[in-house]
């Protein structure tokens, strides 16, 4: 089986999307799996995992109630408030699903950097281990040092690192991106997801523009470790599926393309899948 590991689906009137607003109009409206599906299809891909898009639980139950009524979404990546003294509550309840995968707070919208470090999280990081979940960590490059604390505050933790850490493409920005993603590489139990690129690199960007930051993720974290990711529908600000799919295959074209396609890398990183 081959696999998305990371898009999003919405509807606007669930009321919960706080970032999503009219100014995006490409993705101001609802994106089902009626949409996806077609996609999927016509690239060759079986199955995917839905990640969260609001900061609710509701989102969350809403994203399994999809994959309880479609076999092809194998998995959730869901959202729990983990500052809360409930939170492993609500983890254990919503891990009562077979098909919640992991958790991703929204980190790059929390104001404090430093915020993944806070010890009041401590409780739901270690409910999410005791659960086997993973740790979505949707990070941008100036929350890298703070990443490698949290690495080593919570030792063998599995985390996956979205859109490779959305390094500034557009400003050339390949350090300290790649010195900083090279230390967290170092924690074997860390995965990075082949996502989110086009949109970090501007209206104008080319395949070469992309291809020293791919080629540095593979080179750091091997093919064992890496995953693709579409970022669908967000990619539709910059790109589209077919696209996003036809450069990707261009992209990693001397790389074992079938093992980060493959169901493989994304069972490890995400051993509840399937």
């Amino acid at each position: 089986m081959k696999i998305d590991t990371h898009q999003h689906f919405w509807k606007l009137d669930r009321g919960d999307y706080g970032w999503l607003t009219p100014d995006l109009a490409p993705l101001y409206r609802d994106f089902l799996p009626s949409d996806l599906k077609p996609l999927l299809d016509s690239a060759g891909i079986e199955g995917c995992i839905a990640v969260q898009a609001a900061d609710t639980e509701a989102e969350t139950e809403f994203l399994l109630s999809l994959a309880d009524t479609h076999d092809w979404i194998v998995g959730v990546v869901g959202w729990v408030d983990l500052e809360k003294e409930t939170a492993p509550e609500s983890i254990a309840r919503l891990t009562e699903h077979p098909k919640l995968v992991g958790l991703r707070p929204m980190i790059q919208d929390i104001p404090d950097d430093r915020w993944m470090l806070l010890d009041e999280l401590r409780p739901a990081i270690e409910a999410m281990r005791a659960h086997n979940l993973t740790f979505d960590a949707l990070v941008m490059p100036r929350h890298l040092p703070h990443l490698l604390t949290f690495l080593e505050k919570y030792d063998g933790l599995r985390v996956v690192v979205d859109h490779c850490a959305k390094p500034e493409i557009r400003d050339n920005g390949f350090e300290p991106w790649a010195s900083l993603m090279a230390q967290v590489a170092q924690s074997a139990s860390v995965f990075c997801k082949l996502s989110g690129l086009v949109t970090e690199a501007g209206a104008n960007w080319t395949t070469p523009d992309l291809q020293p930051y791919v080629s540095h993720v593979y080179e750091i974290f091997g093919s064992d470790r890496v995953m693709f990711g579409s970022d669908w529908p967000v990619i539709n600000l910059a790109s589209d599926y077919p696209q996003w799919r036809e450069v990707f295959s261009s992209l990693v074209q001397d790389q074992p393309i079938q093992e980060t396609l493959g169901a493989g890398v994304a069972a490890k990183a995400y051993p509840r899948l399937g």
